[in-house]
């Protein structure tokens, strides 16, 4: 064989070989029903998001996100191992494999969704970033803040932000930044910063689980758009479709009045096409996600619909009491908003 047609079957020989690799390591679909567990990665230490207690038990709305897929891929809620990772490795884990998703409080970005080999599903939470001070500093705005020392969190958005803005107001920042919401929490509390900056949830959950809410002031302004979106690896279109749909489903549901409570009499009645395949009465959509029939009533009946799982970790049900804002259904004076189940 002469020397360059070796080298061009060597060559044609390791674009096979890479392309194998990829589709033999793309279906986390059977790696996860293999396993009989999702592997989800979390925060852990953000009340609303994703928090374990004293006692060991799970609660958030990411972590009610995790519970969701887990039913629909695995049949049951429970089926899902709740990993914390850093702000500074989450896109590690997810990148090597050690997770099968990250449902993380993540803001979507462009260089993120570009540069990182992950990709983001949809957005299921739209955040926004503030300040948080003392209420005896009778501070009442941002705009009040120049000069001040503010404490704010490594490796993500806030630091930027923090910075366009004063700039675009023409302030002066002192910024100080640590590795995780509670160290820049107890730096705020000692005094070495004079505010705190994070999304506008964080700022809630740290202030609920301070258990003296009147003692601190969130300020009125938000400075950032945050949307936070679960993601996955960039190499498996089916998984992406799977996680997608998921939170669509938990959108829709809310939209056509369904819910955990009466999920079982609108499935038994279903006459609509739309109906129907919302709740993959005959499998039609399961059939094309690679899913048991039924993937989407399983979330509704065990996880329930966007608006439940809200009010119970972020609104009334919850020590955050925190309102729907932009996050209620575009019908509803808010931008969330799914396509159709047609």
């Amino acid at each position: 064989m002469h020397e360059p047609s070796r080298w061009l079957a060597a060559l044609a020989l390791a674009v096979l070989s890479l392309g194998l690799t990829s589709a033999a390591r793309a279906d986390t679909l059977a790696d996860v029903k293999q396993r009989g567990v999702l592997r989800c990665g979390v925060n852990g230490e953000l009340p609303g998001l994703s928090y374990k207690d004293a006692n060991g038990v799970w609660s958030g709305l990411d972590v009610d996100f995790c519970r969701a897929v887990a039913a629909a891929v695995l049949g049951h809620k429970d089926k899902v191992d709740l990993v914390p990772i850093s702000t500074a490795n989450r896109f590690d884990v997810l990148n090597e494999g050690e997770i099968d998703l990250l449902s993380r409080n993540t803001t979507w970005t462009l260089s993120r969704d570009l540069d990182l080999e992950i990709v983001f599903v949809a957005t299921l939470y739209y955040d926004g970033q503030g300040f948080m001070v003392h209420r005896d500093t009778n501070t009442l705005s941002a705009l009040e803040l120049n000069k001040q020392s503010i404490c704010a969190l490594a490796d993500t958005t806030g630091p930027d932000a923090a910075r366009a803005y004063f700039s675009l107001h023409n302030k002066e920042l002192d910024l100080k930044q640590f590795p995780d919401i509670k160290t820049a929490t107890k730096a705020y509390l000692d005094g070495t910063c004079y505010a705190l900056t994070a999304d506008h949830s964080q700022l809630h959950a740290v202030r609920a689980a301070l258990g003296n809410e009147s003692a601190h002031r969130i300020l009125p302004e938000v400075i950032s758009k945050e949307p936070l979106a679960p993601a996955v690896r960039r190499d498996d279109a089916r998984w992406f479709d799977i996680v997608r749909w998921t939170l669509f489903t938990l959108i829709n549901a809310e939209e056509a009045g369904i819910d955990s409570k009466n999920v079982d009499q609108v499935r038994a009645r279903a006459q609509s096409a739309d109906l129907r395949l919302l709740l993959d009465v005959d499998g039609a959509s399961g059939k094309l996600l690679g899913l048991d029939q039924g993937w989407s009533y399983r979330i509704i009946e065990q996880v329930g619909n966007y608006a439940e799982v809200f009010e119970r970790n972020l609104g009334e049900g919850s020590a955050l009491k925190m309102q729907r804002g932009l996050n209620a259904l575009w019908l509803n004076g808010g931008i969330l908003y799914a396509p159709p189940a047609r």
